[in-house]
């Protein structure tokens, strides 16, 4: 996989028990197996792949409350302060600091939609600063060009993908956690009317509780349990360069492309919302669901090819608990990337910051990003499968949010006081409209 990765070791015997499943490695699966082994119980983690191989290694890092979606906002602002927490209580490195996130404009639309959001979120008693002309042009001036203004949001940060999901797994393993990679969940089994098992494809775990947290797999995984989670996935290309390009800023965003620091001293170019539709029978089977979505975003967004039908991440098969499923058969979804997106990117990444041409492309990757229908996660129990918790649907967010998801994925588990109101992320909401409601991100 081309996306830079660190490895963690797998647990080399499944129990028989548990008492809860957490079903996907990624940032959000992690992060609830981990305050849940902190409470005592007792956890396996399952991956068909490997630990945070899809698309929690293949985002920007971002970990930010500014321009948040109001029904979001609580739950990134909790999330900044668990990233930190996180490293004082595990000694683990995720590469989280609060190095601030910088958004350059020149058009006065976006500097007004920033300047209510800004006056939004002083309501909830978060801090950012929108910039002046010359703050903005000073602050940026690194593109050596002139800014009608800009925002500044200094408690925002960012986190390293490559080693987030792998740290947490390693604190998961130190607390008494097993973790299982190369170890798809095929299914469920049921007794009494709620869920009595996981079934994977190397045994069947006894538990009361599972926790569905499988990304861009979710819905076809719901489908074979008779639960309708309305689910669309996007492909989207970014690229990383070497370093040698000097000082620039940590993050910085502008309508035509962004730009983020990395470990190495190297940085992430991506260009923010552009992706293909690769259309599958399980987008068809939503897409009146998703209008209001693509009535929003349609303008960033490009036809795209087979791709999504050879992953089979989008299928509406019916799979055999005893015979390989479509998540063998990709065990990390790795989508081919989009080289015109990618030419576009690095383009306006050396037009925007000419430091950036004395470096050298070093990596490029994509990912599936999936989306709900109003672009805000699905976290809470089925109604009618007691013991089934769904968490997917992150819609491009997930990553930053990982902490406080897995936290609150926690609380609905062992009965603990929620770490925010749950009530906005329940899948319930998904039997009705998304007119009116989709995120603004």
């Amino acid at each position: 996989m081309p996306a830079p990765l660190n490895r963690v070791d797998t647990t080399p015997e499944l129990p028989s028990t548990a008492d809860v499943v957490v079903i996907g490695g990624g940032i959000v699966g992690v992060f609830a197996a981990y305050y849940l082994t902190r409470r005592g119980l007792k956890v396996a983690l399952v991956e068909k792949g490997l630990i945070g191989a899809e698309q929690s290694s293949r985002n920007w890092g971002w970990c930010r409350q500014q321009n948040r979606d109001a029904r979001e906002l609580p739950m990134s602002t909790k999330s900044l302060d668990l990233w930190e927490r996180f490293a004082i209580e595990t000694g683990e490195d995720t590469g989280f600091r609060r190095c601030g996130l910088f958004y350059l404009s020149n058009s006065d639309e976006e500097l007004s939609g920033w300047a209510r959001w800004r006056d939004f979120a002083r309501s909830v008693g978060v801090t950012t600063h929108m910039l002046s002309s010359a703050e903005a042009t000073e602050r940026g001036r690194a593109t050596g060009a002139s800014w009608k203004g800009g925002v500044f949001s200094p408690t925002d940060g960012t986190a390293d993908p490559a080693s987030a999901a792998p740290a947490v797994a390693r604190a998961i393993l130190k607390l008494g956690g097993t973790v299982h990679q190369s170890c798809a969940a095929r299914g469920i089994e049921i007794e009494g009317g709620r869920l009595s098992g996981v079934v994977t494809e190397h045994g069947t775990i006894r538990t009361k509780i599972a926790i569905l947290a499988g990304g861009a797999w979710a819905s076809s995984f719901c489908r074979q349990l008779g639960i309708r989670f309305p689910q669309a996935s996007i492909r989207s290309s970014i690229l990383s360069v070497s370093p040698g390009a000097g000082s620039l800023p940590d993050a910085l965003h502008t309508s035509a492309v962004s730009v983020t620091r990395r470990r190495d001293g190297g940085h992430t170019l991506a260009i923010s919302g552009r992706a293909r539709v690769d259309p599958t029978l399980q987008q068809f089977r939503f897409a009146r669901q998703f209008l209001p979505m693509f009535a929003r975003r349609w303008r960033s967004l490009a036809p795209g090819g087979l791709e999504g039908f050879r992953s089979g991440h989008e299928s509406l098969a019916r799979w055999r608990l005893d015979r390989p499923t479509p998540m063998e058969r990709m065990r990390v979804l790795d989508p081919t990337v989009d080289e015109a997106t990618i030419a576009l990117t690095h383009a306006r990444a050396l037009e925007l910051l000419p430091a950036l041409k004395k470096t050298a492309i070093s990596a490029t990757w994509a990912g599936y990003i999936d989306s709900t229908p109003d672009g805000v996660p699905g976290i809470g129990e089925i109604a009618t499968l007691p013991g089934f918790i769904l968490a997917a649907g992150f819609s491009g967010h997930g990553f930053g949010i990982g902490p406080g998801a897995g936290h609150l994925i926690a609380d609905i588990v062992t009965g603990d006081e929620p770490i925010v109101d749950p009530r906005p992320y329940h899948p319930d909401r998904f039997g009705g409209s998304a007119w009116g409601k989709v995120a603004d991100f």
